[in-house]
């Protein structure tokens, strides 16, 4: 990755009319309608933004769109990247940095995750307080890495403190059930056998999904603050394990993503 690249995406963007925005989102699995409250939005497709990775997923839109929510200037990431995909993690946090480079100064995150913690619902929401990464690599890990930020990053506190107190305080207000939680990051795209998620308790996770950790580590890279919310989708249980399909946890994901939305909205007021 070279700086000649992002700015080559950036300048695509800003001639689209991408102008200084202040917070970037990145939406997960059944997570799309918030792009539903942007005003004067502008979209640019993933395909033709330079150097840009295409979403694969066929249930994942590929698309950037700008726009002003609660009188801030946002852009959205309607479909993200995937380890599983076949992309190396360069690609899967791309664009995170050309987010920073466009202006950014905080970060959202959203992801449907399954819910290993048994004291957590399917239809509920997480807090990612940590996590585990479990992918089995580090987008960092490339040779010209320290023209872009520190090297050896400290991950001592990942998410930013200040918007996760905000967003509880904005739970409790609107009578939101918000769990705090360890977030495990898996390659996938298979889901968990009984064995994986027996271990995945017994190493202190609260939730599993596939996604989320390399833009988080990227994201400290760049000295950019993140917060970031799983949607509970399924129960994994590994005594009483049942059959899934990607079909039922999308449903789950679109049911419970008005409070997700909520909560991001009302965080934004915030800033």
């Amino acid at each position: 990755m070279t700086q000649k690249l992002l700015e080559e995406s950036c300048l695509y963007l800003k001639n689209k009319g991408f102008e200084n925005p202040e917070i970037g989102i990145v939406l997960g699995t059944g997570l799309g309608r918030l792009i539903d409250h942007i005003e004067s939005a502008v979209v640019a497709h993933y395909h033709n933004i330079p150097f840009f990775p295409l979403a694969t997923v066929e249930f994942h839109s590929g698309k950037l769109i700008y726009g002003t929510l609660e009188d801030k200037k946002v852009v959205v990431m309607q479909g993200r990247f995937h380890v599983y995909e076949g992309y190396e993690f360069e690609e899967v946090t791309y664009p995170i940095r050309v987010m920073r480079e466009l202006g950014i100064e905080k970060l959202f995150i959203s992801n449907a995750a399954g819910a290993v913690n048994l004291n957590f619902k399917k239809g509920e929401l997480m807090l990612i307080e940590d996590h585990i990464n479990l992918q089995g690599g580090s987008p960092l890990a490339f040779k010209n890495v320290a023209n872009f930020g520190i090297r050896f990053v400290d991950m001592s506190q990942p998410y930013d403190l200040e918007m996760c107190e905000k967003i509880k305080y904005i739970a409790q207000r609107e009578n939101i059930v918000l769990h705090n939680g360890v977030y495990a990051s898996v390659v996938g795209p298979q889901l968990e056998t009984k064995a994986e998620y027996r271990m995945l308790k017994t190493i202190g996770a609260d939730a599993v999904g596939m996604s989320t950790v390399p833009e988080v580590i990227v994201a400290n890279h760049l000295n950019l603050p993140v917060v970031a919310v799983s949607v509970l989708t399924d129960e994994c249980d590994p005594d009483n394990l049942k059959p899934v399909h990607i079909s039922e946890i999308i449903k789950v994901a679109e049911e419970t993503e008005p409070k997700m939305i909520k909560l991001f909205l009302e965080l934004i007021k915030d800033l």
